[in-house]
Parts: C-alpha cells; sequence; structure tokens
C-alpha cells in the first residue's frame, strides 16, 4: 500500500505573477495597504486621492498580483513635459512617497511591476523616502538588477526617537524635565486657562480650522512666503482635509492642541501607523514663546503617545536642535530616486547622473532649520 504524501512533500509552485495598469486610483490600493508593514498602512487610496485632489494629476496604478492577490500597488502620475515621459508617486512630501506592498512579495512580483512602468514611463521618481524603506528599497535593488540605470540624490537624514528605549531605561521624562515644565507652564497660565487637548477624529475639521489659525501667527508665516504650512488655504490644508474624509485614515491622524483662553497656542499633528508616530508638523503661536508652548506640548504628546503602544517616533528631516534635545537621533537618510527604464534613456540619463546628485543636499553633522518647536 502506498504510503500517503503529507502536505509539506508536494511540490511547492512558484506562483503566478501578472501586472496590470489601470486607470486612476484602484481599489486594489487598500487591500495592499492592509497586507504591507504596518509602517505603510497609511498609504492608502484616499491618501493618494487627496494628493490629486489637492495637487491635480491624472494617476496610474500598476497593480502585481501573485496567485490572483494583490501585493504590490503603485499609484504614479505624470510630470514635465509629456516628451520627457516621467511619472512620480503623488502624496504629501513627508512622511514620505512610497507605495504599498505586502509583507510576501518577492522578487518576481518587483520585476513584474517594473516591466508593467517600462510599458508607459521612460523613468520613475520615488521618493524621498528613506533607505530602510521596505517597499521603495527592495524596487530600487531589482531596477538595477534588471538594467534600469538608478540615480539618487540625498535629501536629509531624518530624526527618530526610539521611545521604548526610552521608557525602559528609567523613567521618561526625568523628573528634572518634569519640574522645569511645570514651571513654564505656571507661567504660561498667566496668561489665561490652559486647555490642553488631544483630538478625536470626529473633531477634525474644528483641528484644522485652530492649527491652520496657529499657522498664520507662526514663524512660518512672518519667514516665508506660507506655501509649506500644512493646514492653511495657501499651504496644504486641502490635501489633509481630504486625507482626513478617509476614516480609516482620520483614525491614523493624532493631534495635540493647546488652547489658551480659549485661542489656539500651539499644536503638533502626526500619523500613528502601526507602533511608529510620523511627526509631520508643530507649531506655536510667538506671542506665548516665552515659556515654551511647543515643548511644553510636545512633552505631553510624547506622554500620549507611550500609552499608545508607540515605540518610534520619526520627525523626517530638519529642525535637529528641539529634536536632539526631546532625545532623537539621526536615523535613516532620506534619497530622491530616479529609476531610468534601460535603452537610450537610460544612457541620457548616465550623463545627467552628476547633475541629479548635485540637485540635493550636502549631508551635515548637524543643523538646527527653524525654531519650529519652542
Amino acid at each position: 500500500m502506498t504510503k500517503p504524501m503529507l502536505l509539506a512533500e508536494f511540490p511547492r509552485l512558484p506562483p503566478v505573477v501578472r501586472a496590470s495598469v489601470g486607470d486612476g486610483l484602484v481599489a486594489a490600493i487598500d487591500l495592499v495597504a492592509d497586507a504591507a508593514p504596518a509602517s505603510h498602512g497609511f498609504l492608502r487610496y484616499g491618501w493618494y486621492a487627496a494628493a490629486l485632489a489637492a495637487y491635480g494629476g491624472q494617476a496610474r496604478t500598476v497593480v502585481v498580483e501573485e496567485d490572483g492577490l494583490p501585493v504590490l500597488a503603485l499609484p504614479l502620475v505624470a510630470q514635465g513635459p509629456g516628451w520627457a515621459g516621467l511619472h512620480a508617486i503623488p502624496g504629501s512630501y513627508w512622511p514620505f512617497r512610497s507605495f504599498p506592498m505586502s509583507h510576501g512579495a518577492g522578487d518576481a512580483a518587483l520585476r513584474a511591476a517594473l516591466a508593467a512602468i517600462a510599458g508607459f514611463a521612460r523613468a520613475v521618481r520615488i521618493g524621498p523616502v528613506g533607505d530602510d524603506d521596505p517597499a521603495a528599497a527592495p524596487l530600487v535593488a531589482a531596477a538595477r538588477a534588471a538594467g534600469w540605470t538608478v540615480l539618487d540624490r540625498h535629501v536629509a537624514h531624518s530624526w527618530v526617537l526610539d521611545l521604548a528605549a526610552a521608557r525602559a531605561a528609567g523613567d521618561w521624562p526625568r523628573n528634572s524635565t518634569l519640574r522645569k515644565n511645570r514651571f513654564h507652564e505656571k507661567h504660561l497660565a498667566a496668561h489665561g486657562a490652559l486647555d490642553w487637548q488631544m483630538v478625536d477624529p470626529a473633531d477634525w475639521a474644528d483641528a484644522f480650522a485652530a492649527m491652520a489659525a496657529i499657522e498664520r501667527d507662526s514663524w512660518i508665516a512672518a519667514r516665508t512666503d506660507g506655501r509649506d504650512a500644512k493646514f492653511t488655504a495657501e499651504g496644504h490644508g486641502a490635501f489633509w482635509r481630504a486625507a482626513a474624509a478617509d476614516p480609516v485614515l482620520a483614525g491614523m491622524f493624532h493631534a495635540a492642541l493647546l488652547r489658551i483662553d480659549g485661542r489656539p497656542a500651539a499644536f503638533s499633528f502626526d500619523i500613528d501607523a502601526g507602533r511608529v508616530r510620523y511627526a509631520v508638523a508643530n507649531s506655536y503661536d510667538p506671542a506665548f514663546a516665552k515659556h515654551s508652548p511647543g515643548k511644553l506640548l510636545y512633552y505631553r504628546n510624547l506622554v500620549d503617545a507611550i500609552g499608545r503602544g508607540v515605540a518610534c517616533v520619526d520627525w523626517g528631516a530638519g529642525d535637529s536642535g528641539y529634536k536632539q534635545v526631546l532625545g532623537a537621533t539621526r536615523g535613516a537618510a532620506i534619497r530622491d530616486w530616479l529609476l531610468v527604464r534601460p535603452g537610450l534613456s537610460a544612457q541620457a540619463a548616465k550623463l545627467a547622473a552628476g547633475l541629479w546628485r548635485r540637485s540635493g543636499n550636502p549631508v551635515v553633522r548637524s543643523a538646527g532649520d527653524s525654531p519650529a518647536a519652542r
């Protein structure tokens, strides 16, 4: 009698991989985002739809399936003159411009994605994105292996706070820090009643209005043209309001607000993705700067993060001074990648490699760019 074979003894066939290109954004984006690392869970249909609504463009989405299940979704929009054939990922500059890819996606899926992209684009821009990005990094490696010309330019280094390690090392914040904070809070209260608020997901309309009011009174309005403000009409307010229309994204968004006698005085806005909190923006009204409302609020925000199970805070680039005071250390480099398909375009790109690299920012040891939190 023949002994029956165990399931583990059957040969495992490689998955059937298929790539397709759809006009617009496709529902499969959310399916892949749900199966991607939690750090990339916010890269959903609503995220990219908000970018198209706020900044314009017509998207195409490359979807790769393995055995009928979507494992990679890459939305792209055309950039620059049509003859250039350049496409880029839509979205907000920070946390990053990447795409969802499931944990189980293999090299064959990456090769299929590149073949699909080559069918309509000469080049694709990925980033700015960290060197440790679980989707962009393997796509870059696959492009090199497939003969694409790969150009990179350095944008900055990220700054990260290992909250889990800080907490494990002992009481955090230190008692001395808490005493200083109580001293400043006491004097800040001389301006009026202090109202510290962690925003409920149902209150985003009111929170966005309050944060925009702070930005209009902040250093960003006084020292710049205001286009980089996150929540004003002149800045990126349309994007964040559109993104919050997705209830899943609205639940990932987190904001801390300080009002003094009802007047918005400081805010911090973040995205919680798994155990990572991306610090998107924080600012304060300079009328209260003497007693550091931004820093006081941010310490409260970090204590709240610990209570929510956040293990790491990623601030991204810039403003290293105050971030280091809070305990941040330098993290992964952030780069802009340009992947150019094989052929004449790739040969031309090699000649422009130096120009692309020099258009980035030099690596610096330490810098404090702006008083974003004080």
